[in-house]
């Protein structure tokens, strides 16, 4: 059997969360560093990590790491990694990256030796001198930090954040893979009761819904690397079986949305019958004023990504809302709150700080996820 280094990135301070979701997968050598975390595995471990993991933005494999400070270092470096093993005659192979604080700073430079190495290994191997491309897409991607290389293979295709469900979202949309993250933290369970009044496109409700009841967020797309010639069809077909078996059709997860525009409403009304959790999930139309919890005697976990404005006056309404929620959101008993804003003075306008917090990127921007989870005192 092969067996590869494999890598996944991930937003940056959720290296942890994925981790632990591979551990879960039965995942091996398991290593986390900024924003990416690796493990070890053949193509039954590439299948059911595009499958099975949710805080994941893509699987590669590895297939070496390498120091270059020059372009014949480049080069020759990367014409010894066996890309053969990999890419078939007919197959199509661009060369995508970025390059960081390194003495190799020209990208398209980079790419062009890159993908030079690539067809000179391939020509010695096959035996001949030019290639169609006109087959499956073998991606080959590369970093460069600090004049450190790493070359790699994308098996994922679009982002795995593209789940399928969610064709288009309202203003200031929460990414699949961050949502998903999230849950992870607020320990979400298949008995578990959400809350999100501020439900926008209903990503948060939707990726605890399928947390809850361990449906696969890949179950029902395609990877880039299912077309590869190397790669045995079977293999899929087992995984996304095993991911059937592993639904959770008895869980009694609700889920409650809310939303101050009608559109929202329809709009998370759309996504969650795509995803297929629609009878889980509960909306109507409403102002953070008027929240209330559905049911008292049971555990409630509240999730939620508030408006944070970026004119001044949205930004004053946006604060006029977090002073709101600390009014609504009131310590109680098996009642725990989860909000992500990039706002820096969430707290003081909540009106009391959280019992944990962690910081997060919602795509370029800077936020961080309050955690209120402790009982009250008395």
């Amino acid at each position: 059997m092969n067996e590869f280094n494999l890598s996944c990135p991930c937003h940056f301070g959720l290296e942890s969360v994925l981790a632990g979701e591979m551990k879960r997968q039965g995942f091996e050598q398991i290593r986390s560093e900024n924003g990416r975390v690796f493990f070890a595995g053949g193509y039954e471990h590439v299948a059911r990590a595009n499958i099975q993991l949710r805080t994941a933005e893509r699987v590669q494999i590895v297939l070496g790491t390498f120091t270059a400070k020059s372009f014949e270092e480049l080069f020759e470096a990367t014409r010894k990694l066996p890309f053969e093993q990999f890419v078939s005659q007919t197959a199509a192979f661009p060369v995508t990256g970025y390059a960081l604080n390194s003495q190799l700073a020209s990208v398209p430079d980079c790419q062009a030796i890159i993908k030079k190495a690539a067809v000179t290994r391939l020509q010695e191997y096959y035996g001949i001198s030019w290639f169609e491309e006109t087959g499956p897409k073998v991606r080959i991607q590369f970093s460069i930090l600090k004049d450190e290389v790493r070359i790699m293979l994308d098996t994922s295709g679009v982002g795995l954040h593209k789940r399928g469900y969610r064709q288009n979202g309202n203003i200031a949309p929460i990414k699949e893979t961050l949502a998903a993250g999230i849950i992870g933290l607020a320990r979400i369970y298949n008995d578990s009761v959400v809350y999100d009044p501020f439900c926008g496109s209903g990503t948060l409700l939707i990726e605890a819904a399928i947390y809850a009841h361990s449906i696969a967020p890949g179950l029902r797309r395609r990877f880039s690397f299912e077309d590869w010639e190397c790669v045995d069809p079977a293999i899929l077909a087992e995984e996304r079986s095993r991911a059937m078996d592993m639904i959770d059709k008895t869980a009694t997860f609700a889920a409650y949305g809310s939303d101050i525009d009608p559109a929202a409403i329809e709009l998370t009304r759309a996504n969650a019958k795509k995803a297929g959790v629609s009878s889980k999930i509960a909306l109507h139309q409403a102002d953070i004023k008027d929240f209330h919890f559905y049911d008292d005697t049971k555990k409630a976990v509240i999730i939620t990504n508030p408006p944070y404005g970026e004119r001044l006056l949205d930004v004053q309404a946006a604060e006029r809302l977090y002073v709101e929620m600390g009014k609504k959101f009131v310590q109680r008993r098996n009642t725990s709150y989860y909000v992500i804003t990039p706002h820096e003075e969430f707290e003081r306008l909540f009106g009391r700080k959280g019992d944990k917090r962690r910081k997060l990127y919602n795509g370029m921007m800077k936020c961080q996820l309050y955690m209120y989870f402790k009982p009250p005192t008395c």
